[in-house]
């Protein structure tokens, strides 16, 4: 019975994927993994656009700085449960690969425990987490107040947020990326729209932005749950809490993510010291890099899609134990990510100046850019393949490597070079760091493939 349930299941899910037949198939299967992603990730910058936007045109600017400090506060502690979304990928693809659909379930379930009661612990712990933050981060009387009213609004949708995390990661392990790209484009709308109500019609100010994000988010776990059901609720007869709450099945979930959790926290941490280094080196290099560092976003919402894709992929071709499928998968990834990030380079190489002054018109940080256009023009070449990697390792649930490499680049890599050469050099300096910090993890990743990735599927 359970064999003709997984055949009926795996003749009937969307985008079925046959490696076998070629590479244009593998190229148009990668493709259509990816940019469902991609126009997500596209999303992503409108809300924050607009929350600008909608506190920019109140009576005082400090309701800007009270989204940006609260929103912050939420990037790093979303950023700590990452892993959900990456390891729940990674688990699904590989049991979905090896065509154990009842084990695609009990992820399913093992990453929903672990979000509601991370969204608990938040819920429980909010007083001390706000208090400890401000102690972190400075701002003014005023703007700490409003920040504070924020955070407590906001915090609410900690338990639909990590559910999408959870439920989006499953989805895109499914070999399914339309679902996750639906309750992200929902999520985002939602939250212009609640955002623009709430501000513009309910005088809400900056807690009328918190609160649109709390209606989007389980918007967003509403449409997602409707997807579960529309594709997959045959797959409930599958559930079982026994086997959910299973002590090994958590031990290995724990293993796995605990080592992708300290690649998480070590990635936004250097991103944020990188950050408030730039400060100490003035307001206009600080305006500059936060320019600059807009087009490394822009260039990871692309690769970024192709490294879900491998997450996808890889998870599949090692659930299936095909090393043949695994090396199509990762050499297809490389080139098509390696030749949009040569584009990318000509592109912010040739028309940097164009594309700054989209993004302010101040003449004098116009002149400033130009000394640094080579970092520019370096930046996409030098940075896409850590990213491509990361989906990767996640895909091959490798996430021993992926945290030691981080440890590395971060640790004895981009911290030694931003103090040796910061001092000499000023905002180069900072930029050589960076830069050294993607690279190195790029390099590591790639020798440590044969020995990490490949062989672990090779061997009998």
């Amino acid at each position: 019975m359970q064999k003709k349930a997984a055949a009926f299941f795996y003749e009937n899910i969307p985008e079925r994927i046959h490696v076998n037949r070629g590479e244009s198939l593998l190229n148009r299967k990668i493709l259509r993994l990816a940019i469902p992603n991609i126009v997500s990730n596209l999303t992503i910058p409108l809300v924050g656009l607009v929350d600008t936007w909608l506190m920019g045109h109140l009576s005082d600017s400090i309701y800007i700085g009270a989204v940006a400090l609260g929103s912050v506060i939420f990037m790093f502690l979303y950023s700590v449960f990452g892993f959900l979304r990456a390891s729940t990928t990674g688990f699904t693809a590989q049991q979905y690969g090896a065509r154990r659909l009842d084990e695609t379930v009990t992820v399913l379930g093992q990453g929903m425990f672990v979000a509601l009661a991370g969204a608990a612990l938040l819920l429980l712990l909010q007083t001390p987490l706000k208090q400890w933050s401000f102690q972190w981060m400075e701002g003014s009387p005023d703007v700490e107040e409003l920040a504070g009213a924020y955070f407590s609004i906001r915090i609410w949708a900690a338990p639909a947020a990590l559910a999408n995390y959870v439920l989006s990661g499953w989805f895109i392990g499914m070999q399914n990326a339309r679902s996750p790209m639906v309750v992200a484009l929902v999520v985002n709308l939602l939250n212009i729209a609640f955002s623009m109500f709430f501000v513009l019609h309910g005088g809400m100010q900056s807690n009328g932005v918190a609160l649109g994000t709390v209606v989007a988010q389980y918007g967003g776990l509403i449409t997602a749950l409707f997807m579960f059901f529309r594709y997959y609720r045959k797959l409930l007869k599958y559930w079982s809490l026994n086997l959910i709450m299973r002590l090994e099945r958590f031990k290995l979930f724990f293993r796995v993510n605990k080592d992708i959790l300290i690649r998480s926290v070590l990635l936004t941490g250097t991103f944020f010291y990188f950050t408030t280094y730039s400060a100490k080196l003035g307001d206009n290099i600080l305006t500059v890099n936060s320019l600059m560092l807009q087009f490394l976003w822009i260039l990871s919402y692309f690769i970024d899609g192709f490294a879900y894709a491998a997450e996808s992929l890889v998870g599949r071709a090692y659930g299936a134990g095909s090393s043949r499928m695994l090396r199509q998968v990762v050499l297809r990834i490389f080139i098509i990510s390696g030749f949009l990030s040569a584009m990318f380079s000509l592109l912010y190489g040739f028309f940097y100046l164009d594309l700054f002054s989209v993004l302010t018109d101040k003449i004098d940080l116009l002149e400033q850019v130009r000394q640094y256009r080579w970092w520019i023009w370096l930046m996409p070449v030098i940075s896409f393949a850590a990213f491509v990697w990361d989906g990767i390792y996640i895909g091959a649930l490798a996430s021993v490597a992926l945290r030691n490499s981080m440890i590395v680049s971060s640790l004895f890599v981009f911290l030694p070079v931003i103090y040796a050469s910061s001092s000499s050099f000023g905002n180069h300096g900072l930029w050589l760091a960076l830069l050294g910090f993607l690279l190195s993890r790029g390099l590591m990743l790639s020798l440590l493939y044969r020995k990490s990735v490949l062989l672990p599927l090779e061997r009998p």
